[in-house]
Parts: C-alpha cells; sequence; structure tokens
C-alpha cells in the first residue's frame, strides 16, 4: 500500500483511496473522512434538562413515535434532537446498525441471543436487549465473522 499526503493550502481539500475492494477497513476509512466531527459527547433532553452523554456510555440510538432516543447503560433514555441517519453518519466507527430503527454501541453488547423463530437479539452490558434484524444481522456476520 502506497501512501501519500500534499499539503497545500490554496486547493480544496480531497481525499482519494485506490482500493482493489471495500473492506472494513475501508468503511471505517471512510467513516472518519465524511464525518461532522461529532465529539464524544452529544446533546440529550429529559424534560426541562439537557443533559451532555457521552457516546461511549450509550447503549443504542432508536427511533420511536418518530423520535429518536438514546439509551443509556443506566437505563435512561434520553431525547435526541436528530435523526437516525444523521447520527448514523457522524458517529464513530464502534457504532453499527442493527435494524431500521436503531443504532448501536459494539463494545457495549455483551452477546447476542438467537430466538426458536430464528430472529438474533443483540443483549447490551446493562441486561437489555435489542431485536437484530436478519439484513443487518448478515451484514454483520460478514463483516465481523460471527
Amino acid at each position: 500500500m502506497i501512501f501519500k499526503l500534499q499539503l497545500d493550502r490554496n486547493h480544496i481539500e480531497e481525499i482519494v483511496a485506490t482500493v482493489h475492494q471495500r473492506t472494513a477497513l475501508i468503511d471505517e476509512i471512510e467513516r472518519l473522512v465524511t464525518q461532522d466531527n461529532l465529539s464524544e459527547q452529544i446533546p440529550g433532553y429529559e424534560e426541562d434538562e439537557i443533559v451532555m452523554l457521552n457516546l461511549k456510555q450509550i447503549d443504542y440510538f432508536f427511533v420511536e413515535d418518530e423520535r429518536t432516543y438514546a439509551h443509556c447503560q443506566d437505563g435512561k433514555q434520553y431525547l435526541i434532537r436528530r435523526r437516525l441517519y444523521e447520527l448514523e453518519k457522524n458517529l464513530p466507527g464502534y457504532y453499527e446498525r442493527i435494524s431500521k430503527s436503531a443504532i448501536a454501541n459494539w463494545p457495549r453488547i455483551s452477546r447476542f441471543r438467537v430466538q426458536l423463530s430464528g430472529a438474533v437479539d443483540a443483549v447490551f452490558k446493562s441486561g437489555y436487549t435489542e431485536c437484530i434484524s436478519r439484513r443487518c444481522f448478515a451484514e454483520l456476520k460478514r463483516r465481523y465473522g460471527l
């Protein structure tokens, strides 16, 4: 692999990668390059308070009744004033889409539970369980060799 870096203040920043195939590493590089510099904290809303939530302490983000929420490791849920697709583009690489309506913090998942119906649940370290869609689980299996 060859790496070139050219510093030129007179040109627009551009990153071009020529690769043989798309891999998890390439996906992560793309995510890092295109993210909007979301810091390690995000504002969460609870009634009349705004709480700064640490991204590493959030189990997952989910949509319910057309509103986005963060479920934290302490069991509390906070309203997030962003759409799920906006979060997905800007979250760090350790977050993965697990269904059409949820994005999980991968290191916070302690195990996977297979149901008799064939559905797979992610069990978080906090004890909470969230269903993983079949399509997303197939992609996670391919990416992580599950």
